[in-house]
């Protein structure tokens, strides 16, 4: 419990403190209750950050949960060769440090030294660049599957065998086919998985720093500094000095990503049950 005050709560109680001051040229800082909040709640570059990441969590996290769930299905009906060479080869880019990952497509991306241009100059055509405004987000999106379907592969998968094989021995007694032993067996079973790694994948989603942040240097007309709330309230942090309301926006990230989780999760018991 000590422990947990000191690293959860503490810093928690302290942001929410000091989103209640605003440090000012005259007069120092002062003490302006939840005008922080108002004046966050009226930013437009904070409902475009918002909006942003809304978008991407309602594109790329069916995609990667629904890559991930078709690659776990495969791996567990025996039916695929070399299912322990998938399973791992699969898996790996989670074990690849973001940092890294995020360095390496952002050189394939780039159209004069990465993959991109190469392609454009030994085949003599002109992909679109996949850092310009119009799809660093898709970019981004591709970066983070990547980097994540074998982790939640290894989450279905590991839910998969659990399932008693005695259900799908009465289903083959029964005349099911695939198709109705996944409908009707698998995905029932591992429902409480597919909650668990959909609210994984909404906080990595509102939480999105990484990519972006390091994709920044190599696309700086295409990501802002308020391209994401994380790295706007980063950037409000550590280049503008503006750390009162910072907080104030990291809190209210925070808040709203519990609430969808929170949401999240209810539907899913709902269901299960």
């Amino acid at each position: 419990m000590a422990v947990f005050a000191l690293v959860f709560l503490a810093p928690i109680a302290y942001s929410l403190w000091i989103s209640l001051f605003r440090t000012q040229l005259v007069g120092g800082t002062a003490f302006v209750g939840l005008q922080n909040y108002q004046r966050a709640l009226e930013d437009p570059q904070f409902w475009s950050a918002l909006g942003r990441v809304t978008v991407f969590l309602a594109v790329q996290v069916p995609i990667m949960l629904g890559i991930a769930l078709l690659v776990a299905l495969a791996i567990d009906s025996g039916r695929l060769f070399g299912r322990d060479f998938f399973r791992i080869s699969i898996f790996l880019p989670y074990a690849v440090p973001a940092v890294v990952a995020t360095l390496m497509w952002g050189f394939m991306y780039g159209t004069r030294f990465g993959l991109v241009g190469n392609i454009n100059d030994a085949f003599g055509v002109s992909l679109p660049n996949p850092l310009s405004p119009d799809l660093v987000l898709a970019a981004i999106g591709n970066i983070v599957t990547w980097e994540f379907v074998g982790y939640n592969m290894l989450i279905f998968y590991s839910a998969l065998r659990t399932v008693p094989t005695s259900l799908y021995e009465a289903a083959e007694i029964d005349g099911a086919g695939q198709w109705r032993v996944i409908t009707a067996i698998k995905l029932p079973a591992i429902r409480g998985a597919l909650v668990v790694a959909g609210i994984f994948s909404i906080i990595g989603s509102f939480q999105l720093f990484n990519e972006p942040s390091i994709l920044q240097s190599l696309a700086p007309n295409a990501i802002t500094t308020y391209f994401t709330p994380n790295l706007y309230a980063f950037s409000l942090s550590f280049s503008g000095q503006q750390y009162n309301y910072s907080a104030t926006v990291a809190l209210l990230m925070g808040v709203l990503t519990m609430v969808i989780a929170y949401v999240v999760q209810l539907r899913g018991m709902r269901k299960e049950a």
